[in-house]
């Protein structure tokens, strides 16, 4: 019983093919995820560290990799039991399309799904191909990659590779990475097949410019942040993961899909902790060793019936993800030499576990209406054994949280290309082995900061989704109040201290509008107004040491603008293959701390970017060029939120300009 997009009580985007390889880097997400309402996607100049990502809100605090959103590969998570998760394995450049779900029913998805990124490996086309391209631009930023992909009788293959490097905007951020993808489906009957994915990633030095104060940016937004450079901060990366994806027809109503994965990440990062700041025997040490092995599996079975002589479909499902983590703690120093691995401080194994039951039901109780509802039962268990007990005076711990959060939605078709919905879920956000991490900043306190809570949230949206090929809009309006909203106490000293901050609410609204014109013109906006506030006053930790300070009701949530507007006019003139695209993001001020102290100021930048496409039997050919920021304005595109030494700062780069070259050939 396929759907689209506009009979579903969801707000859901989808980026093609095109959108993602037109003139792109295929490097980061937040190339294209702009041109999404409701998602704030900033690049941070710093490869050591992922996107600072969020969805109406839902991630924007996260200080380690992206937290609150749910991510997915080719239907492999990208996102761990803890609810964090990492972009940098997940592969552009064989990509088909991505789909970005936000609002109620991202809770089907499980913990920590403020919102949904999936992104989609491109099927193999008939016959074999071969694609090379060639990157290049400011910074000494290049990228070389390799594609071949093919359907031949009953297997479909696409296998792609990368090389990217840059020497970044700011000293002290060169960049390094490598990146494998694949995906083949083999059709073993007519009702069943098999596909099984791989990808790989490794970045050998990341390096980590950190952020700056005010003062810094004033004098020089180029440069890197304190100790940046005496201690080499820096991040190494390696990550592989593989899995399988069964689907069989079991009858003319049921079909069963069964998913399997498993993989190992290992990070390496040095961080710019003073010497004298790790004396203390009980400091963790400024050099974090991650080993994670990862594995998890999914089953549900889909049926299509009827109900009452109207269309019924429901699924039913289980999945289990696990989480081995091998964390250590060094100093970062031998002696008078920085920015080296030095003695043992931290050394601890910990898991994280889920159990998940859901179901989801579709019926169509009358012509115009549309009914869908589920439910998601959640366990997730923490465990931590300290493997040092005489040195950090703690012993082997756990916790375990659980929820039962339910979603519905209603769709009527008030027109032909006219329709209403509204639609509630309530969701969970558990806290990240990051963030149980520490409990204080300096290490005084040892043990995982197991007195947290998980965030809870009621999801309600409203919304329309009206038109056609020609001219569509989305409109939407939601709201969301939080209890127990996760927020950073303190940063410090590399470390990040969080804590539960009673009620938050956010509420906005979010347009998206795409027309298509005479002449071989387009165009397509997006904007989101979102006001997200704390709803009761609570204590914070201010400077170092601590100074308890009282944030009052009603501050703004940090790192979330309250209007972000994308706007871009294309045109096409397909005789000669010529394509141009101007566009225009603009995004109000945001806030670097919970006291709403310090601010980055809000910025519109107009991007460029053109070219061209030559295409005969066999070969096809891409010219593109792409200018950034014309007007060469700077401004500050993330901050490190609550950085207790006031380090907020993270900048963006003047004009930039690059250039991308493709060569395909089919047989």
């Amino acid at each position: 019983m396929p759907a689209s997009v506009d009979e579903l009580p969801v707000s859901i985007n989808r980026i093609d093919e095109r959108q993602l390889s037109q003139g792109q880097m295929q490097v980061n997400l937040s190339e294209t995820l702009d041109s999404i309402p409701g998602i704030s996607a900033q690049m941070r100049q710093n490869y050591a560290q992922d996107l600072q990502l969020s969805i109406r809100g839902f991630g924007a605090r996260s200080q380690f990799g992206v937290r609150g959103v749910r991510l997915y590969s080719d239907g492999i998570p990208g996102t761990m039991p803890d609810g964090q998760g990492q972009f940098s394995q997940f592969d552009l450049g064989s990509a088909q399309h991505i789909e970005v779900m936000r609002g109620p029913f991202s809770a089907l998805y499980g913990n920590s799904s403020g919102g949904v990124i999936s992104v989609f490996t491109e099927d193999g086309r008939p016959g074999f191909g071969v694609e090379g391209s060639v990157e290049a631009g400011s910074f000494s930023t290049q990228r070389y990659g390799l594609k071949v992909d093919g359907d031949e009788g009953n297997v479909n293959y696409v296998i792609d590779g990368s090389h990217f490097q840059t020497d970044g905007y700011r000293d002290h951020s060169a960049a390094e990475r490598n990146l494998f993808n694949g995906k083949v489906r083999f059709d073993l009957d007519s009702a069943s097949r098999l596909t099984l994915v791989a990808n790989a990633i490794t970045s050998p030095s990341s390096q980590d410019p950190l952020g700056l104060t005010r003062a810094q940016l004033l004098v020089d937004p180029t440069q890197a942040g304190t100790n940046a450079l005496a201690y080499n901060s820096r991040k190494s990366l390696d990550n592989e993961q593989v899995g399988a994806i069964y689907e069989r027809e079991l009858s003319e109503h049921d079909t069963l899909q069964a998913t399997l994965y498993g993989g190992h990440r290992s990070t390496t990062q040095f961080q710019a902790i003073p010497a004298s700041t790790e004396s203390p025997p009980a400091n963790p040490g400024g050099v974090i060793a991650l080993t994670r092995y990862f594995a998890g599996t999914d089953l549900h079975v889909t049926d299509h019936r009827m109900l009452l002589d109207r269309p019924l479909q429901w699924t039913l499902g289980l999945s289990y993800d696990n989480l081995e983590e091998h964390r250590q703690g060094f100093t970062n120093f031998i002696g008078t030499e920085r920015g080296v691995e030095g003695v043992l401080r931290r050394h601890e194994n910990n898991r994280v576990y889920d159990l998940d039951e859901y179901l989801q039901a579709q019926w169509d109780p009358f012509d115009r209406w549309r009914a869908i509802a589920g439910v998601r039962n959640s366990v997730v268990q923490v465990e931590d054994h300290n493997l040092m007990p005489i040195l950090t005076g703690n012993i082997d711990t756990g916790v375990r949280y659980s929820a039962s959060n339910p979603v519905a939605g209603l769709v009527f078709r008030a027109a032909d290309q006219l329709h209403l919905y509204g639609s509630y879920g309530r969701g969970f956000e558990t806290p990240t082995l990051n963030d149980l991490a520490y409990r204080s900043t300096d290490g005084s306190i040892p043990g995982l900061n197991l007195g947290l809570k998980p965030a809870r949230s009621d999801n309600y949206e409203l919304g329309l989704k009206a038109g056609d090929k020609r001219l569509h809009a989305d409109l939407a309006a939601f709201y969301v109040r939080t209890q127990d909203e996760l927020a950073v106490q303190a940063n410090a000293a590399g470390r990040s201290v969080y804590e539960n901050i009673g009620q938050t609410e956010r509420r906005g609204f979010e347009a998206g509008i795409d027309t298509t014109l005479e002449g071989g013109f387009s165009s397509r906006l997006a904007y989101t107004y979102i006001n997200a506030v704390t709803l009761q006053p609570y204590m914070t930790c201010v400077g170092a040491p601590c100074k308890k300070v009282v944030i009052p009701a009603g501050n703004h949530l940090p790192a979330v603008p309250e209007d972000s507007l994308y706007a871009a006019v294309s045109w096409a003139f397909a005789p000669q293959g010529f394509t141009a695209t101007l566009e225009a993001i603009s995004r109000a001020q945001i806030f670097a701390d919970d006291r709403n102290s310090q601010t980055a100021s809000g910025y519109t930048v107009l991007n460029l970017r053109f070219g061209l496409e030559q295409q005969s039997p066999r070969w096809h050919f891409t010219e593109y060029a792409r200018i950034d920021n014309l007007g060469n304005r700077s401004y500050v595109g993330s901050v490190i939120v609550n950085e207790t030494n006031a380090r907020f700062y993270e900048p963006e780069p003047g004009r930039t300009f690059d250039l991308m070259f493709t060569l395909a050939r089919r047989d």
